[in-house]
Parts: C-alpha cells; structure tokens; sequence
C-alpha cells in the first residue's frame, strides 16, 4: 500500500466505534467498517490492528477475551462474532418490541428523527428487506 493512499485513511477517531450498548450498533460498526475497508482498499491487517482502540467499554473487554482465546482471525470471522454475540434472540426481541410500540405521534415526534429510527431498526432485523416493505411497515406504526 503506498505511503500517499495511507496518508489519507481515516485519523482513528473518524472510524466507527462500537461499545456494544446500543440498540444496533453493531450493524453500524460493521458497515462502517467495511464500507472503510472497501472505499480506501484497505488490506484486513490494516483493518484488524485497530480492533484495540475501536472496540470501547463492554465490547473492548469482550474483543480482548476473544483475541487471546483465538488468536488472529480474519475480518469475516469477527463480525460473525460480532453477530452472534449482539444480535441474538434476546437483541431481536428489544428491538421488535421497540420497532411495534413506537407509533408516531405528531404532537410529540418528529417526523424525519422518529421515522429514521424505524427504519434503522428495521433495517438491522432485516437487512435484506426491500425499501418499499420498510416503508410500508413503518408507515402502518403511523396509525
């Protein structure tokens, strides 16, 4: 990789960070990471050796527990990890449950923050659901 391409990679503190405390943010950090990964042609080891200081708080102490237990693994290995620890049954339930009991009230949401919190969560349970099925599902919580 040529000094000039990592001249303009990302500062650390513009990567995504995952703490593993909200709702979807393990979604967030995974697109992120690999959209990163993608746009700048990053090789994995690049990637990988920021883990130490990307992975924050409850998911720092889970990253370090993992590494030492399996050593280096690829990035398509972790966020399996990540996967099957954050969105599991338990993760899938807050956030239907979540998704069904917020039905927008115009007098007190507003609608662009309300709708893209919606969305979002939809889009993390299901992340190959068509845009007109997310839209139609969200608009029948605007009832």
């Amino acid at each position: 990789m040529c000094q000039a391409l990592l001249k303009e990679v990302l500062k650390l503190k513009e990567w995504p960070h995952f703490s593993g405390e909200g709702e979807y943010d393990h979604m967030e950090f995974i697109r992120g990471i690999d959209m990163i990964k993608e746009d700048f042609e990053l090789p994995e080891r690049l990637v990988k050796a920021r883990f130490n200081t990307l992975f924050t708080k409850s998911a720092h102490r889970w990253y370090i527990k993992l590494r030492q237990a399996h050593g280096h693994q690829s990035w398509t290995w972790w966020k399996t990890q990540i996967i099957n620890k954050w969105a599991n049954d338990a993760w899938r339930f807050k956030v239907e449950t979540a998704f069904e009991s917020a039905k927008f009230n115009a007098d007190k949401d507003k609608a662009l923050p309300w709708f893209c919190q919606q969305k979002d969560r939809l889009t993390a349970l299901y992340p190959d659901m068509s845009e007109f099925m997310i839209h139609r599902k969200i608009l029948r919580q605007c009832g």
